[in-house]
């Protein structure tokens, strides 16, 4: 069901029918805590200044939802609303801030009062706060882009041919596609405070679409020909703009 309603909300620009209809929606992505891959999660959200706030209710189950893990073990996630993809902080709320949270969403959607009585655990409130970049904050970023760079070159040329190369090939597919989904929100970021980057990140988000085929071959097939020239010249396309300035 959640891939029918993120197939939905992509193709239609945040809008979905059925049970959802007219319903503040976003997807969550998060690291799965123990595959390290992505996983993407529609969830109710309600707008607080500048934060998101989401509420890991799980329809009122005994157990935290998976997001929710995921989230806690890594708070750095990426959140689309509507056509937008941004890059965001995890915080789980505490004490006032969390009750006062929770009981508006209540006002605004009695289902949140049924889901906390189905349960003993008090039900979580996170608050997504959008990346803001400045030029330091930009270095930064590009910094931990070029670490990430040498990681996922290392792991390619870790992969050799034997018994386990497809469960080597599907990690490390996992890892690179979980990066460009960080990518693609960051991106957001940069256009924001430094437009005259704008065709960079669009030849960038390009690239991606491009490499998502690659990848799902590669996870088809356990064939890696060629896929280190491409990322070679994509990474360093990528570090020799956003490193600049």
């Amino acid at each position: 069901m959640n891939q029918a309603v993120i197939e939905e909300f992509r193709a239609n620009g945040g809008v979905v029918g059925g049970a959802f209809a007219g319903t503040p929606l976003l997807l969550l992505t998060t690291a799965g805590a123990r595959s390290g891959r992505p996983r993407t999660t529609p969830l109710v959200y309600r707008q607080d200044g500048d934060r998101l706030l989401v509420f890991a209710s799980n329809g009122g189950d005994d157990r935290h939802p998976a997001w929710f893990r995921n989230l806690t073990a890594d708070p750095q996630v990426t959140v689309e609303v509507g056509e937008r993809v941004t890059a965001a902080r995890a915080e789980v709320l505490t004490g006032a801030d969390r009750d006062a949270a929770y009981a508006a969403q209540i006002t605004a959607n009695p289902a949140f009062g049924a889901y906390q009585e189905a349960t003993d655990r008090v039900i979580p409130v996170v608050a997504l706060h959008p990346v803001r970049l400045d030029a330091e904050r930009l270095r930064g970023l590009a910094a931990q882009l070029k670490r990430h760079h040498a990681e996922l070159r290392a792991e390619l040329l870790d992969l050799r041919p034997g018994r386990d190369l497809m469960s080597h090939c599907l990690a490390f597919c996992g890892h690179l596609r979980l990066h460009h989904v960080r990518e693609d929100g960051a991106f957001t970021a940069v256009e924001e405070a430094f437009p005259d980057l704008a065709p960079v990140i669009a030849r960038l988000r390009a690239e991606h679409r491009v490499l998502a085929g690659i990848i799902a071959e590669v996870e088809r097939t356990g064939d890696t020909t060629g896929l280190a020239e491409r990322l070679d010249a994509h990474f360093a396309f990528e570090e020799e703009h956003l490193t600049r300035l």
